[in-house]
């Protein structure tokens, strides 16, 4: 199935942004709330207060702005304190994520002291199915719906993706929202001007922070996923998301003992992780741009290689709602061929392609 996509080419109002990526609930500025009501742990005022009613600008980034945009994100992060990452106010969930990011890469750093063939095999396989889970299942079906699954399927998707150490998906899929309604602006709580250890790390244990990028007053309102809000399934996994990860570790444990633990859980998560989280920073950094898309976000064909297809960055954010990623034949895209495969045994309907008229719309040529 082929829809097109109402994606602006230009600087375009937040109702119309809004619109665009179907969030039920509009931007604050179409509540006619001011960016004053921003809580932020911070106590910091918002960086709009210091733009003199330039917002017009800095939310919908055009390659006309790129380096005024980005120069007010600086300024504003430049005003966090030294160290603010560190010595700050930390909830249960970011003390337990960091916890978990440094017993993965400590098992990591055993791995090779404790070769086994069987726990490789294992690990590769678990390497697949969560990666997949994170591009496959998180991010094109849950984050932009670019196709339909039977339920059962969804959650299967879901939950693999949540051995990914990317979080759960309710804060995965409100954060990305975010990210795609003002990348590279000030709001993107994942913007490149962040740098390449918090792109790819830090986002992930800081919730007050991305609370605050996305104008909630704490952690955890995920304000943009109502429709996963509703869902039994997705609470649950967000309320018992540490305990899953525990879980799959005794039964390594168990099944070959430490070098089980070592590939199959800390090398495989943090292979998974690192090359799942390269496209957030890398590919808005380096690579060529096919697409007028408002943002720098860019292909990058390596970056593509170590993400099953998701370094085809440009094209997706021209045409975010595309189930296709790499769109020329020899734009390697892995979770492509699995929808693919999904749709030609009936597992996978309503999947979403842009149509000749919008790659006309968003060419450079």
């Amino acid at each position: 199935m082929s829809l097109a996509f109402d994606h602006p080419t230009s600087p375009v109002s937040e109702t119309d942004k809004w619109m665009t990526f179907h969030d039920n609930t509009p931007p604050d500025s179409c509540q006619k709330k001011t960016e004053n009501t921003m809580t932020s742990f911070t106590s910091l005022p918002p960086p709009s207060t210091h733009l003199n009613a330039t917002s017009d600008t800095l939310l919908i980034k055009t390659r006309d702005n790129i380096t005024k945009v980005a120069a007010v994100e600086q300024e504003f992060e430049r005003k966090l304190p030294n160290g603010w990452f560190w010595f700050r106010k930390w909830d249960f969930e970011d003390v337990a994520s960091i916890s978990w990011f440094a017993g993965i890469h400590v098992l990591a750093a055993c791995a090779p002291f404790v070769h086994d063939s069987g726990a490789i095999r294992v690990g590769t396989v678990l390497g697949f199915l969560t990666g997949f889970g994170i591009t496959l299942g998180y991010h094109r079906l849950i984050c932009h719906r670019s196709f339909k699954v039977p339920i059962w399927l969804e959650y299967f998707l879901a939950y693999c993706g949540a051995h990914a150490f990317q979080r759960d998906p309710m804060f995965y899929a409100n954060t990305h929202k975010n990210h795609h309604r003002y990348t590279d602006t000030y709001r993107d709580p994942v913007a490149p001007t962040h740098g390449f250890w918090y792109c790819n790390m830090g986002w992930f244990f800081n919730n007050d922070h991305i609370a605050a990028k996305c104008r909630e007053s704490r952690g955890g309102q995920y304000s943009k996923v109502p429709e996963l809000k509703a869902q039994w399934f997705y609470r649950f996994l967000h309320d018992t998301y540490f305990w899953h990860p525990a879980v799959l570790a005794a039964m390594l444990y168990l099944h070959g003992g430490f070098p089980y633990l070592a590939w199959a859980m800390g090398m495989r998560a943090v292979v998974v992780h690192h090359f799942a989280s390269l496209a957030t920073y890398a590919s808005h950094v380096w690579g060529e741009r096919p697409w007028n898309s408002p943002d720098t976000s860019t292909n990058n064909w390596w970056v593509a290689l170590l993400t099953l297809g998701e370094g085809w960055h440009n094209n997706h954010h021209a045409f975010p709602r595309s189930a296709r990623h790499g769109m020329e034949w020899w734009e390697f895209d892995p979770t492509w061929l699995l929808i693919k495969f999904l749709q030609l045994v009936g597992l996978a309907t309503n999947v979403k392609l842009p149509t000749e008229a919008d790659k006309t719309r968003f060419s450079m040529h």
